[in-house]
């Protein structure tokens, strides 16, 4: 059977803390979330876990995630000399960018697809790291690695996704995976 992990990270910092995307890499993580079809189940990694985390990655047939080669794994690199961009991964942002030719949020593809939307998003996520508020971000996190693997199997199944695009019309994007 073959090893899909899902994954996805919350971060400690912001970008305007950082000093912008070019120093991604500063974010650092505050709580990974996978999700392995190996395993069968959910994992959440704390930062001191971060190792783990990557031995995960590296583990997988096939990682899946939104917008996770361009950020998630920058945000890993600052912890590993390895180049995470070269793990088996389809990374369902960037493959709906290449059909619709602009970026889109996963909040516009689970709202569209299934009706449902993201618990909260990654500033509350950085506001809870601060207050010490671990449980609500791993459980955010697991909420979008979740959402994250409903997307990828509608698209696999059906080889299309809906979204709501900019004027909230419903609209539909080619899934070519």
């Amino acid at each position: 059977m073959k090893n899909i992990v899902f994954f996805d990270l919350e971060t400690k910092k912001s970008i305007q803390e950082v000093g912008g995307w070019q120093n991604i890499r500063d974010l650092k993580m505050s709580i990974g979330v996978t999700y392995s079809t190996g395993r069968g189940g959910y994992k959440i990694y704390l930062e001191k876990e971060v190792d783990d985390l990557i031995k995960e990655l590296q583990r997988a047939d096939l990682v899946v995630g939104f917008n996770h080669i361009k950020f998630d794994f920058e945000v890993l690199h600052s912890y590993t000399v390895l180049d995470l961009t070269q793990l088996p991964s389809l990374d369902i942002m960037l493959e709906l960018q290449k059909v619709l030719k602009h970026r889109i949020s996963l909040d516009a593809v689970a709202s569209a697809t299934f009706g449902t939307e993201k618990t909260a998003d990654g500033l509350q996520a950085i506001k809870w790291f601060r207050q010490g508020m671990l449980y609500e971000i791993a459980e955010y996190c697991c909420y979008d690695v979740k959402i994250t693997k409903m997307v990828y199997e509608f698209g696999a199944e059906n080889k299309v996704l809906f979204y709501k695009d900019r004027f909230n019309n419903l609209t539909l994007a080619q899934a070519n995976w």
